[in-house]
């Protein structure tokens, strides 16, 4: 059986991480899971997850590739060692990021903050 694969973490995987985690964490999904996928926070939130994941190292005929990316990003937040308040911190320095970007192009979009 082969899984859908995308080239990056897909924003439409992120409300199956919810319950991973604990209340923080799950409180961050919620939030992100109901913004439009261009929203500077999707657009962090995948960034986070493309760097947890290993997402650029992934090749098509790989495994983790093979079981799909939910599956990946599912072992990875389960995985992941430190708190939730880790991988929010984690959240918060790729959405800063993402802004700085964005102002950079002048591509912010309203209400983004």
């Amino acid at each position: 059986m082969y899984y859908e694969t995308e080239m990056m973490f897909p924003p439409r995987t992120v409300s199956s991480l919810r319950d991973l985690r604990g209340k923080e964490w799950q409180k961050l999904v919620d939030r992100v899971s109901a913004l439009p996928e261009m929203h500077p926070d999707t657009l962090a939130f995948m960034l986070m997850m493309v760097r947890l994941d290993g997402c650029l190292k992934c090749a098509a005929d790989s495994y983790r590739a093979l079981r799909g990316c939910e599956l990946c990003a599912r072992q990875t937040v389960d995985r992941f060692k430190g708190s939730d308040r880790d991988l929010i911190k984690q959240f918060e320095l790729a959405r800063k990021e993402v802004l700085e970007y964005l102002e950079s192009k002048d591509m912010v979009l309203k209400k983004a903050a």
